[in-house]
């Protein structure tokens, strides 16, 4: 082949070497618009993970690498002058200008044409003379502008700024230290690169470093100016730079990573935060990708497939992570008054890929430091200890999530939901939620949806909860409450979702005459003041109603486009009366439902409101207007806020992932002061644990893990070895609490 690499970074170098080693007939090019001497960053990370694949594939490179690199284990953060350390972690470093020059040697060993301070032909030039074009060209990637249609990136600029410096001494461990000055909060990242000199990278808030005058510093002034912040970790020793410069970070994603016979390759392609690990990194594995599909594959076309389809799930899986890790420092504030080891832990699992059983397989001591000083006891998992919610201690952290189930018959729950709760309390959840409970008929989802606006429906949930009250002693039974509004009238899930009935249809009621779906959906009629006092009068009628049927704790549903949820949202409230325009009139029917409830629910008994935190969508409800939400709800006496995201308008983009709310809940907890249900896509008792032990959710709900298996909780006990009071056997099953064998051993 005739190969063209448009970019002399690590990536584009790694590649061209690849290639030429494979097959000694490839004519390989290389440009590069800067000198050969020329880079602009310190130290470059690399996993052994990334290694063992170098290793593989070229082992010359690997050999001149091991002669380079420093390795350590440890991570230390330094919190306000307290060193917290921890152990077991393995990284491994090198200088980035010798990394190249290992490089460039490789690539004229194996005869590979560079071109240095020469700038590339077009990508679209190229690939009409060459077979294979290799844009590998960075962050503000060229090749990837000149074609937008093909690639279609998204870029988005995070909010804070940092600098990359440089110190001549080696740290033993990779350091985070805060500064906290008259300007607000900075952050430090450290780590060595060589056995006399280490990466530091100093960042903060774009805030901060406006009133800290940093925009306004030229480089000397800026490197001044860090020193002076971490003076104590300089210890008088000076920072050094090399043509750096205050940034934002980038996130650079692109739908798709090949156009014809040109391909992406590295920040080009895509970027990963540097709180988790090497830019760096990604590249080389994009290029051991790439060049292992290009010797398998028949065509380049293909090859360019196979690398887009292997590499395109991990790369968003770290992406995932580094946007968690990013947005973690970018709201550093919210941590920063938690007890120290509280918060070493929580910086250290902060991306979601350390978790606490990890962490303690690392490094056991320093997880048993941080559980005594969150005064857990030994040997009890952080999701088995209890937690109080005014009258109610719940024994555990794990709340089965409300899933509606669509089983009922005008508005009854049955047999179905009496098994379908019943099973779930004896699980062993600490509480058990119902699903949305319709305070009307006009007010359900679906036909199928329950109702507490009816006496039997009062008698069939009284049932249900003397059921986990007398067979699943110390579980508590909630019920949340809701009203459709403009998505009610619709098939059952499985016929269709969000789609009307094909008959039998009923009118719908919303803040603002807004179908869900145009075209597809009713248009409901816009709420006046007696309709608004009715259904108020109709969510306390209901409010009484349960707490005869005997429930332990209520729910007001204000999330997913509902009728409440429906108030909050600008997108859904376009009213110009006293309950649209601001938040503060979106806010006023919600907080008078919310009222309303309150003062004839049960005093001892909790009352938790579930929001979206974000709408997911331009122009939509935003996590900055959830804490306000929240803090209102908290004032007017919520006990909890149980934050969910999303389901308010159709054509939302969500940012889903691992445990991808839980941002906006621990955000919620910390700014606000008040408790907060963490959901979405906790899947394993190892998140719960993380999440609880950061202080970054006080109870977890989990939804479809329940769904697979009832005794989700039973089980993650017996998996972690607990056999405590947070979560009994019933009587009946205590033969089967430990994991039938699998098989013989010897």
């Amino acid at each position: 082949m005739k190969v063209a690499v448009i970019g002399g970074g690590p990536g584009g170098l790694y590649t061209a070497a690849l290639l030429k080693r494979q097959d000694p007939g490839h004519q390989v090019t290389l440009w590069e618009r800067n000198a050969p001497d020329d880079t602009f960053g310190f130290g470059v990370v690399l996993s052994d993970e990334t290694l063992g694949g170098i290793e593989s594939a070229d082992p010359v490179v690997h050999r001149a690498l091991s002669e380079e690199y420093v390795r350590w284990d440890d991570i230390d953060v330094v919190h306000r002058g307290r060193v917290l350390t921890s152990g077991g972690h393995g990284f491994a470093a090198l200088g980035r200008r010798r990394l190249l020059e290992i490089l460039h040697e490789r690539c004229r060993a194996l005869g590979v044409t560079l071109h240095f301070s020469a700038e590339a032909p077009p990508a679209a030039e190229l690939a009409r003379s060459h077979d294979l074009v290799v844009a590998a060209d960075g962050v503000h990637s060229r090749t990837r502008d000149a074609h937008r249609d093909a690639f279609r990136p998204t870029l988005t600029t995070h909010r804070c700024r940092y600098i990359w410096l440089a110190a001549d001494f080696a740290l033993d461990a990779f350091r985070f230290e805060l500064a906290e000055t008259e300007h607000g909060l900075m952050q430090l990242h450290g780590y060595p690169f060589s056995p006399h000199a280490s990466t530091v990278i100093v960042e903060m808030r774009e805030e901060v470093w406006r009133r800290a005058g940093l925009d306004r510093c030229d480089e000397a002034a800026s490197i001044e100016q860090c020193g002076k912040y971490f003076a104590d970790f300089l210890g008088g020793r000076p920072l050094r730079s090399n043509h750096s410069a205050w940034t934002a970070f980038r996130t650079v994603v692109n739908e798709r990573w090949s156009h014809g016979n040109t391909v992406l390759l590295g920040d080009a392609a895509h970027t990963a935060h540097f709180s988790i690990g090497s830019g760096t990194k990604l590249a080389v594995e994009d290029a051991l990708a790439l060049t292992a599909h290009l010797a398998d594959r028949p065509t380049v076309a293909e090859a360019l497939a196979a690398y887009e389809a292997e590499r395109g799930p991990v790369v968003a899986s770290t992406q995932r992570a580094a946007r968690a890790s990013l947005e973690w420092f970018e709201n550093l504030a919210v941590h920063v008054d938690q007890p120290p080891r509280r918060f070493a832990f929580n910086l250290l699992t902060r991306s979601r890929r350390v978790t606490h059983d990890n962490l303690r397989l690392r490094d056991a001591d320093f997880v048993a430091a941080v559980e005594r000083e969150a005064g857990i006891p030994p040997g009890t998992p952080p999701m088995f200890t209890p937690f109080r919610l005014r009258g109610l201690t719940l024994r555990n952290r794990v709340v089965v999530s409300p899933m509606d189930m669509y089983c009922a018959v005008d508005g009854t729950p049955d047999d179905f939901h009496l098994v379908h709760l019943g099973a779930r309390a004896l699980g062993g959840a600490g509480l058990v939620m119902t699903e949305m409970v319709c305070v009307s008929p006009q007010g359900r989802i679906t036909p199928g949806c329950t109702g507490l606006y009816a006496p039997e429906h009062e008698d069939a949930w009284r049932r249900v909860t003397d059921f986990v009250h007398t067979r699943a002693p110390g579980t508590a039974i909630g019920v949340q409450l809701g009203h459709s509004g403009r998505k009610g009238s619709t098939r059952l899930m499985w016929e269709g979702i969000d789609q009307p009935l094909p008959d039998g249809n009923w009118p719908l009621v919303a803040a603002s005459p807004l179908p869900y779906r145009p075209g597809v959906n009713q248009t409901p009629k816009a709420l006046n003041g007696p309709e608004l006092a009715d259904i108020r009068e109709q969510f306390v009628r209901s409010a009484r109603s349960a707490a005869r049927a005997g429930f332990d704790l209520l729910e007001l549903h204000c999330a997913h486009g509902y009728l409440l949820s429906g108030f909050l949202s600008p997108l859904t409230n376009r009213r110009d009366d006293a309950y649209g325009g601001d938040l503060e009139g979106r806010l006023r029917y919600p907080l008078e439902v919310f009222d309303a409830v309150r003062a004839v629910w049960p005093a001892e008994r909790p009352m938790t409101v579930r929001i979206s935190a974000t709408d997911w969508a331009a122009g939509g409800t935003t996590a900055d207007d959830a804490v306000t939400v929240a803090r209102a709800f908290a004032d007017h006496g919520a006990d909890a806020i149980d934050v969910s995201t999303g389901q308010v308008v159709p054509d939302e983009k969500p940012a889903y992932g691992r445990s991808y709310q839980t941002p906006f809940a621990d955000r919620i907890r910390h700014e606000v002061g008040v408790p907060v249900v963490a959901v979405g896509a906790i899947s394993s008792w190892d998140d719960v644990n993380s999440l609880i032990l950061a202080g970054r959710a006080d109870l977890c709900a989990l939804a479809r893990p329940h769904l697979y298996d009832p005794n989700w909780t039973l089980h993650a006990a017996a998996d972690q070895g607990y056999t405590g009071p947070g979560a009994p056997w019933p009587q009946p099953y205590r033969a089967g609490s430990r994991k039938p064998p699998t098989g013989r051993t010897v």
